[in-house]
């Protein structure tokens, strides 16, 4: 069974300033955020994974980009968090897990070589980046035993953040999506995950790509930051 890969890119991206969708954004090297991402993608996984990209905001400038991918439309896109997108997500994906990425990250082809890995032994995880931890960031901490415990904003003394990079495993998706539906309309997915954890033992492995680039894409400064990676 080939890999089934989700995008998230249904927001509107309004702090960048952009008129198109912000994965639309083009980078230095003449490609998009999410053309990067597609190559990345062909790079660590080839030419046969199934890619869905949740679209909202602007969708049909996305579609006509990336004619090649499946489309799930969230169409409370200007009402809700990346929670309800990766729902609508796996509610249409078929068996076996999921990796899904935001749509607006930059990152190094071999963070997904590395996370093709834990993929193929269907191991749940989330990428992390343990150089840094800046407040506003997702950050995590883990239990005794290596594992994801928390996973958000206002975790404290947190070991790193996340780099928006995560994988389900088949017999985890279903935990998962349910606590995505319970959680408020405006959370990231990351609370659900969080819930998941607390509420139902889901073991998430942190996967730390501190070596690689990953450059979250929110302000000016951030594109100009991951101009100087590709």
């Amino acid at each position: 069974m080939s890999t089934q890969i989700v995008i998230l890119a249904a927001g509107m991206g309004s702090r960048l300033g952009r008129s198109l969708p912000k994965p639309l954004t083009e980078l230095s090297n003449g490609r998009s955020i999410m053309q990067q991402q597609f190559d990345n993608i062909n790079h660590a996984f080839g030419k046969d994974a199934r890619v869905t990209v949740v679209v909202g905001y602007k969708s049909e400038h996305i579609i006509e980009a990336f004619p090649q991918a499946s489309f799930v439309y969230n169409e409370q896109y200007d009402q809700t968090n990346t929670s309800k997108s990766l729902m609508r997500a796996l509610q249409a994906s078929s068996t076996g897990g999921v990796l899904w990425m935001n749509g607006d990250v930059v990152f190094d082809p071999n963070a997904l070589v590395r996370a093709a890995k834990l993929v193929a032994r269907d191991q749940s995880f989330v990428s992390v980046n343990t150089a840094k931890v800046s407040d506003e960031e997702v950050k995590y901490t883990t239990d005794a035993e290596g594992y994801i415990r928390e996973l958000s904003k206002i975790v404290k003394n947190g070991l790193g953040e996340a780099v928006g990079i995560n994988y389900i495993a088949r017999d985890d998706k279903a935990v998962l999506l349910r606590q995505l539906k319970r959680v408020e309309d405006q959370d990231y997915f990351e609370r659900g995950i969080e819930l998941a954890i607390e509420q139902d033992k889901l073991r998430i492995e942190p996967v730390d790509i501190s070596d690689l680039y990953a450059v979250e894409i929110d302000f000016a400064e951030d594109l100009e930051r991951a101009n100087l990676f590709v």
